[in-house]
């Protein structure tokens, strides 16, 4: 089973390559050009690499939102245009499902938050519970869009040592930092931050469930209106 794997929601551009269980690629640049001038020549570097041929791919696995609204758009249009020029179908990975992957296996609940302006993150809780030999990730509050303080204090009514990741964690750091009541650390940096190898591990636990969209079906999960759409609803 061989996946191709975006991420394009914040400001991280990744692509990776999964076959059979193995990463064999991944590309990731944390820089200021736009996803439109990276995400597409990355995936080319990497085809080049590997000597892949793309019509082997058996699905397009995409961090489907939340996230930057552009991010998001230049994700799905690419993993849009990949599934219908192979025939290929999308596995849509909610962002903050991959990144808490990133911390598969710990026993700590993960909070991964991204920075959603006007005084909020997106945000998620996330416990590994064991299933046999594996590690399942289960939600323990889906993703959500949130003032920091709500999502504290709901940390600390569950009273379990947590994790934080991703950029709303570094921006809100001395906010968590006053307002945490449980045992808490910040992920480090290789693990902190959106990966599409993260993406492509989980991607390929859903493609084997059959949670899969056509590249026609495929929408991103924005959580809330752009403030140009909420300027125009208020017009």
């Amino acid at each position: 089973m061989k996946l191709i794997a975006l991420d394009s929601s914040g400001l991280v551009a990744s692509v990776a390559v999964w076959e059979d269980g193995c990463l064999r690629a991944e590309y990731t640049t944390n820089y200021k050009k736009t996803h439109s001038q990276t995400l597409l020549p990355m995936l080319e570097e990497l085809k080049k690499m590997l000597e892949l041929e793309l019509d082997t791919v058996d699905a397009i696995a995409v961090a489907s939102g939340p996230g930057s609204f552009t991010g998001l758009r230049i994700g799905a249009a690419t993993a849009k245009g990949l599934g219908l020029a192979l025939d290929k179908p999308l596995v849509e990975v909610p962002t903050l499902e991959g990144m808490a992957y990133n911390l598969w296996g710990t026993q700590c609940l993960v909070c991964p938050m991204m920075d959603a302006r006007r005084g909020q993150v997106y945000t998620g809780l996330y416990e590994f519970v064991k299933e046999g030999q594996d590690w399942r990730l289960h939600p323990v509050r889906s993703q959500c869009a949130v003032d920091v303080r709500e999502i504290l204090e709901e940390i600390g009514t569950l009273g379990r040592e947590v994790i934080f990741l991703g950029d709303g964690a570094e921006v809100y750091r001395e906010d968590i930092r006053a307002g945490i009541r449980v045992p808490f650390s910040f992920a480090p940096a290789q693990s902190s931050r959106q990966r599409a190898a993260s993406v492509a591990a989980l991607g390929a636990v859903y493609f084997a469930e059959g949670r899969t969209v056509s590249a026609a079906e495929h929408r991103p999960q924005y959580l809330r209106q752009s403030q140009a759409q909420e300027h125009s609803g208020r017009a």
